[in-house]
């Protein structure tokens, strides 16, 4: 390691520092001017209880302490409201305008998290200029330092001592098992307590991933499940697990209760109201850091793969399509009154397109809205299997999606940790698609409740499943799980086990499309670094020793197995001429015993 890469670590560090502390930086202060509500009788009540509380323009130096108050006041003024309704609500006032409805007080987009950021005062909020070049500006600055010396190394993949390093070894079987089973049951019983108690969905999703685990492990055959997994370190990488649970609580946090992060969300507001006129919001503050650290680690990704013209087109392309279309034109599109839409995000990942209000914004919208909403529908029907048919899911997962953008560039360093047992595998093909089923049973749910105004089916909410789809899939498993995992599991965690929008694209894949890595068997000299770099948990290795063709529905066409293979052995390519009988031709020529006869094996 250089100086200048020593440099670069130390302020990284120091930027990280700062930006945690960052969020004990604030006061707080409750005043009328910045009561942040959309009913005149909502700010009347909760202004008067106030005042009886003696919380009006009290100054709170702690985060936690001024939340829990707001919490409490928004309860009390809510009991208050439901009380002088009973008496009788004004006439003309509709209910939802008079009384506080729960979601109001559960979620806390509505009213806790804008009434925590505008009470925001003191140091950091009066200074969000300085201290964004302190925290972001400088993790930026380290991170380039670190990186850019990797530019003047030979290119080439060499041994890293990607499995000595405690940033990137993983965590032995038995604690990654139980981080994962801890998350998964914190997730569930977290979910009780946001949805009001309901217990059917998480009920539902203990009894479906047991049901899944009994298939796996003892329907199945347990003897069966035998091929080596990815190496499991003797010793666990800690740097790696810190890593790890500091992305996990980020995302928690982020989802579910923003309003402990509104200091981060305020070194941002000046970039947002320049780009689209509005205050930022936990979203924006997201899209940006996403966009930042794709743009940084994907100058990492170059450096490392530069001997390769494939991975630098495709991080330039992933790069391009993160901050271009999902996040500055969306924001522009705002700024012209136009509606917030992303072009690139593609249902069933975007699986908040048909919900009734994203239809009738678009629709209201005029020409662009029905314009944008026809996209999408004929993006899904027609483009993805077209597409695909073509060149595989690679042009969406490996070129496109942000969340595959996040993986190839921030993931790097961990796609080794993959697991490449036959057990995880069927882990796979269970879960990716039972999510793909939840997907469209939503879906079917939420476009039945819009045009027909019932929003029951037999027993079923529409509202309840879309509600618990973005609890648990949305957000659960595609943030907390599928990024925070990274360290733990692989940078794929999400791609491979569970978005939906993969499953399709890999139904396609596998069945009818022209993409597929070609193998030379005969060059091929074990060595396993492309199995070792596969990220999505497929033994490369197994299948260029037989010279067959990958053909896989999991397989991303990051191409990396290929970047990585010392001998030329493997090579991405589209032909339609065998597109049937290709996964089954094994043509590697084998010298039969005791003659000079080269044999094919078909």
């Amino acid at each position: 390691m250089t100086l200048i890469q020593k440099i670069g670590i130390i302020l990284f560090i120091i930027a990280l520092g700062i930006f945690t502390l960052s969020l004990g930086l604030s006061e707080y202060k409750l005043t009328e001017e910045s009561l942040e509500v959309d009913s005149d009788y909502h700010k009347t009540e909760l202004i008067q209880l106030a005042k009886e509380q003696g919380i009006l323009n009290k100054t709170y130096n702690s985060n936690i302490e001024f939340v829990s108050t707001f919490k409490n006041l928004l309860k009390d003024a809510q009991a208050s409201l439901n009380a002088k309704a009973e008496a009788g609500i004004p006439e003309g006032v509709q209910e939802w305008n008079y009384k506080i409805g729960d979601w109001k007080v559960n979620d806390s987009d509505e009213y806790i998290f804008p009434n925590v950021k505008a009470a925001s005062t003191g140091l950091l909020p009066n200074n969000s200029g300085l201290f964004f070049w302190l925290t972001i500006g400088l993790g930026i600055l380290g991170g380039l330092l670190f990186i850019l010396p990797s530019f003047n190394l030979i290119p080439g993949i060499k041994n890293d001592g990607i499995y000595h390093s405690s940033m990137t070894r993983g965590l032995k079987v038995n604690p990654r098992a139980f981080a994962l089973g801890a998350t998964i049951i914190g997730v569930l019983l977290y979910g009780v307590f946001k949805m009001n108690g309901d217990v059917f969905w998480p009920l539902l999703t203990a009894l479906v991933i047991g049901l899944i685990y009994y298939l796996v492990f003892y329907k199945q055959g347990q003897k069966e499940l035998t091929p080596a997994k990815s190496a499991s370190p003797i010793h666990t990488g800690w740097l790696g697990v810190i890593t790890g649970i500091y992305l996990i609580v980020f995302y928690i946090l982020l989802y579910w209760v923003p309003e402990y992060l509104t200091n981060w969300v305020l070194l941002v507001d000046p970039i947002s109201r320049s780009l689209s006129g509005n205050p930022a919001s936990k979203w924006f503050l997201y899209g940006f850091l996403y966009c930042l650290v794709v743009a940084v680690m994907g100058i990492r990704m170059i450096a490392k793969y530069r001997h390769n013209k494939y991975q630098i087109v495709r991080t330039i392309s992933v790069i391009f399509f993160q901050t271009c279309i999902a996040f500055l034109l969306p924001e522009i599109l705002m700024r012209l009154n136009m509606p917030y839409y992303d072009f690139k995000n593609i249902w069933p990942l975007n699986y908040t397109f048909f919900f009734d209000y994203n239809i009738n914004n678009l629709i209201a919208s005029g020409g662009i809205g029905i314009f944008m909403l026809v996209w999408g529908i004929v993006l899904t029907i027609v483009g993805v299997p077209v597409i695909t048919y073509f060149f595989g899911k690679r042009w969406y997962c490996s070129w496109v999606c942000g969340c595959g953008g996040l993986a190839e560039t921030l993931g790097d360093p961990y796609r080794q940790l993959s697991d490449k047992s036959l057990s995880a595998w069927r882990f796979e093909r269970w879960i990716i698609h039972g999510v793909l089923v939840f997907a469209v049973i939503m879906t079917i749910m939420v476009l039945y409740t819009y045009f027909t105004g019932s929003r029951n089916i037999l027993f079923l909410s529409s509202d309840s499943i879309r509600g618990w789809y973005g609890f648990l899939i949305g957000a659960g498993f595609a943030g907390v799980v599928g990024t925070g995992f990274y360290p733990l599991m692989g940078n794929r965690t999400w791609c491979r086990f569970g978005c939906p929008l993969a499953a399709y694209l890999g139904l396609v894949q596998k069945y009818k499309s022209r993409f597929r890595i070609t193998t030379n068997g005969g060059q091929c000299i074990s060595c396993g670094n492309c199995s070792t770099y596969c990220e999505m948990g497929i033994d490369v290795r197994a299948y260029a020793q037989r010279g067959q063709d990958i053909v896989r529905s999991s397989c991303v066409g990051c191409g990396v197995c290929s970047a990585v293979c010392p001998r030329g052995v493997l090579r991405l390519e589209n032909a339609s001429l065998d597109i049937v009988q290709r996964t089954t031709q094994i043509r590697t020529n084998h010298i039969a015993e005791m003659s000079d006869t080269f044999i094919p094996i078909q």
